[in-house]
């Protein structure tokens, strides 16, 4: 498999090409055009002689390339699938692959007339070796039927060095369409859910004065048919945590709990990818950082063979539009008292 890279506006395009070249694709080239020279910068240090082709007709009317992936900026990115998708290409695409309900349906209607693969990287099950691990103890029947997810998704904002389009809403879609797409993902995933509406939702900004409108606090109330899940989103971890982001995932069975601490285990153990259980036998830590991620591996062998190993295609617009619907309904909170 070939793929080829339209759009670095974003970081997370480091795991993307290096997650299929490890998996055993090549990469063809990238578009150096980007709105952050700091990401062109990365991708030049990380996959040094990459071909680097200013004019993305050249990769799209290529047919040797079977793949385009994009971490542009999220507004864009569901117009970089469509094009790649009409000339034959299968898509990956960072996190948030959609950024409005006419780009959900646009997406979807082209997917279907076109037989193509347009899968979304969500990077906080798919990249953490944890999750997997987390996803055999449920299948094992670990902690009985789950019933509620909880998952938080703080982050650092490291304001000076992010491009203008991050404080935008318009441009990066808002952040329940941005930062909760993941969690909207691992509660249907976990919770064994086809489907969820939203019993609340919130947004507000409690920050910087000067950045009035810029979203950095979210929420959601989730409900399945047989689940519900609560998550929170934000921009507020502090300078002194060792990682960009103390992100955890709770999930409640009938029999026990597991709780992930994906990225830190703050004040206790080194190292990533921390999965604690709680059952009937009493509690144990389980060291996951050596679990394989396999969703790269999964997704070239969907593209080879159309199948939906990796990650069914109804789940991937199923996400969008949940995400897309805690946004529109948002209670916008009154982050200064009267």
């Amino acid at each position: 498999m070939r793929f080829a890279v339209i759009g670095i506006d974003h970081r997370h395009i480091y795991h993307m090409i290096s997650g299929l070249i490890d998996a055993g694709a090549t990469c063809a080239g990238f578009d150096p055009g980007t709105s952050d020279p700091k990401v062109l910068d990365g991708v030049r240090e990380r996959f040094p002689g990459l071909a680097e082709v200013a004019d993305r007709r050249v990769f799209l009317e290529d047919p040797s390339i079977g793949l385009i992936i994009t971490a542009a900026i999220p507004a864009e990115r569901a117009g970089i699938a469509v094009a790649a998708m009409r000339h034959g290409k299968d898509v990956m695409t960072d996190k948030p692959g959609i950024t409005t309900s006419e780009q959900l349906d646009m997406v979807r209607r082209v997917a279907a007339e076109t037989g193509r693969i347009f899968s979304i990287c969500f990077s906080e099950r798919f990249i953490v070796p944890a999750t997997s691990v987390a996803g055999k103890l449920i299948d094992g029947g670990a902690i009985g039927r789950v019933v509620q997810t909880l998952g938080l998704g703080p982050h650092r904002l490291n304001r000076a060095i992010r491009p203008s389009w991050f404080f935008d809403a318009a441009r990066f879609g808002g952040i329940l369409v941005d930062i909760a797409s993941h969690q909207i993902d691992q509660f249907l995933i976990f919770t064994g859910s086809d489907d969820a509406t939203i019993a609340s939702s919130a947004i507000g900004h409690f920050g910087a004065p000067d950045l009035a409108h810029f979203q950095d606090f979210g929420e959601i109330l989730l409900r399945s048919d047989h689940a519900t899940g609560y998550v929170r989103v934000d921009w507020f971890t502090a300078d002194g945590l060792p990682t960009w982001g103390d992100g955890r995932l709770v999930i409640l069975g009938t029999e026990g709990t597991i709780e992930l601490r994906k990225y830190v285990d703050i004040a206790g153990r080194p190292g990533t990818d921390h999965v604690f259980l709680v059952d009937r036998h009493g509690t144990r830590h389980i060291d996951a950082s050596q679990e394989p991620v396999t969703y790269f591996r999964r997704f070239l062998a969907d593209c080879r063979d159309r199948t939906e190993t990796a990650m069914p295609q109804s789940h991937v617009f199923t996400v969008s539009r949940v995400a897309l619907e805690a946004q529109a309904k948002a209670t916008v909170l009154n982050a200064r008292p009267n």
